[in-house]
């Protein structure tokens, strides 16, 4: 009975009730949460992994500046329809340099996760230039102004050193040579060069 006013006590008052199921959900999220930040399965990086290099890093901007991820996913769910698709499902330690994480939660076209060396460059260039040139049924726009955009070399280095202090190891001589990395390169050559790197760290690692 005494249970059943207590019930009724909370029910009836709903700002004490949010208050509640607050707590509840967040005490619950930290539960499952936290324990992962000890996992060294979560938090090492796959072997063979290594940071983006200067123009990857330009062309992963650019990914982000085009909506690529807003259309295609890079994460591969272990279940066997995805895994013969794709490849090998998505692992953390494929990620634990990525700032922000581009998994993604749409697929208007397919998941990029294991996509690198997969086409050739200059595949990937006619794609971009016209995805129906080589895909006659594909919806995917066309991003030609990629090819005459030249990447910003001097923004290089300061977006580096931003993902040294979130933990991505580069090293001075890294930040030091990114311009030089950058020089005279296109949008395109950097996109390729982000999109051609995709999912080969686990290849690598075995």
């Amino acid at each position: 009975m005494q249970n059943g006013m207590q019930h009724e006590y909370v029910e009836k008052r709903v700002g004490l009730l949010a208050v509640l199921i607050v707590l509840v959900v967040s005490f619950g999220g930290l539960a499952e949460i936290v324990p992962l930040f000890f996992q060294m399965e979560v938090t090492a990086p796959v072997e063979g992994l290594k940071p983006l290099t200067a123009l990857q890093v330009e062309g992963r901007d650019v990914y982000i500046r085009e909506g690529c991820h807003v259309c295609h996913t890079q994460m591969i769910r272990p279940f066997r329809a995805e895994t013969e698709r794709y490849g090998h499902y998505s692992v953390s330690g494929e990620s634990v340099y990525e700032h922000p994480f581009l998994w993604g939660s749409k697929r208007t076209g397919p998941d990029l996760a294991r996509v690198g060396a997969r086409y050739s460059d200059d595949w990937q260039r006619v794609h971009l230039m016209n995805p129906r040139d080589v895909v006659p049924e594909s919806n995917m726009p066309a991003f030609p102004w990629l090819a005459s955009n030249v990447v910003d070399a001097g923004a290089t280095a300061g977006k580096m050193r931003a993902l040294r202090a979130v933990g991505v190891p580069y090293t001075d001589e890294d930040i030091a040579g990114a311009e030089a990395g950058v020089s005279g390169k296109t949008e395109m050559d950097a996109l390729v060069a982000y999109l051609q790197q995709l999912g080969t760290a686990l290849k690598k690692g075995g």
